[in-house]
């Protein structure tokens, strides 16, 4: 058996997956503020999995700076945690190899593995409450790409220079239309989102040249919705020298992670 830890800034998702990938066994709550109240919470979803023989695990994190090397989050984006070992706190938890990395990462790999077969070069963008993206070329992360996500990528908007995710992350749209995405349902509200997502986008192909996009987070989920109207506005940006990739919907968005933490075990660890 695998373990996968998706720590959210609200809500935390545990499960326990087969050799195949498979989830068998999940738990969830709401991701206390308190480090070591989390703490308490995991070593309670665990026990309730009937501790299985772990033979390794990943974790996902919500940070923005991690020390990869020591397995530590450093600093986190909506959790006040800082500096925390995660690896080590985890692994004494579960009494397994853990392997550590960020969230949106790990979303990347997991959507990315379901996609080897037909592209090599994906990158994962996630659009929730901000934006976050990742790279992942042959199967693997690439870890120069991502950290800071859309808070990073500064670009001209009505007239100023503001980080893509204060204008187009889920955030942005319920401060400007008083909605969720989930509740947009009007094809004009959908082509100003489309433009306002483009903006950042045309910026990441540009520069990491992928085979394919996916749209994940809370945002990417009614992909349905604006999945042409995206590719139409992309398509204003092209260049001879720039091939647009292929857009797609995450395909597994509410648990994208957790698999992402299995591939990542079963990458760092192997099969134990």
């Amino acid at each position: 058996m695998y373990l996968g830890v998706d720590i959210g800034g609200t809500k935390t998702l545990v499960a326990a997956l087969d050799e195949q990938g498979v989830i068998k066994q999940r738990a969830k709550f709401p991701t206390p503020e308190d480090y070591q109240d989390f703490l308490a919470e995991l070593e309670t979803a665990i026990a309730g999995f009937g501790k299985p023989d772990f033979k390794a695990g990943g974790v996902g994190i919500p940070a923005v700076v991690i020390d990869r090397k020591h397995g530590r989050g450093i600093s986190f984006g909506n959790l006040p945690w800082r500096d925390v070992p995660m690896q080590a706190d985890v692994e004494r938890l579960c009494g397994c190899p853990v392997a550590v990395e960020n969230d949106t990462k790990l979303a990347g790999l997991s959507e990315a593995m379901l996609l080897k077969d037909k592209y090599q070069a994906v990158l994962y963008i996630t659009v929730s409450t901000g934006i976050g993206f990742a790279l992942v070329t042959d199967g693997a992360v690439n870890l120069s790409i991502g950290d800071g996500g859309g808070r990073t990528l500064l670009l001209e908007h009505k007239g100023k220079m503001m980080s893509w995710e204060d204008f187009a992350s889920g955030r942005a749209i319920v401060e400007r239309y008083g909605k969720k995405a989930k509740d947009i349902t009007d094809k004009a509200t959908w082509q100003v989102i489309s433009r306002d997502l483009a903006q950042g986008l045309i910026q990441l192909i540009a520069i990491t040249q992928p085979e394919a996009i996916v749209i994940g987070g809370g945002v990417g989920r009614y992909f349905e919705h604006y999945g042409k109207l995206l590719a139409s506005e992309l398509n204003k940006y092209a260049l001879p020298l720039i091939t647009m990739p292929v857009l797609l919907g995450a395909q597994r968005p509410e648990e994208a992670v957790i698999y992402g933490c299995y591939d990542l075990a079963k990458q760092v660890y192997g099969d134990g």
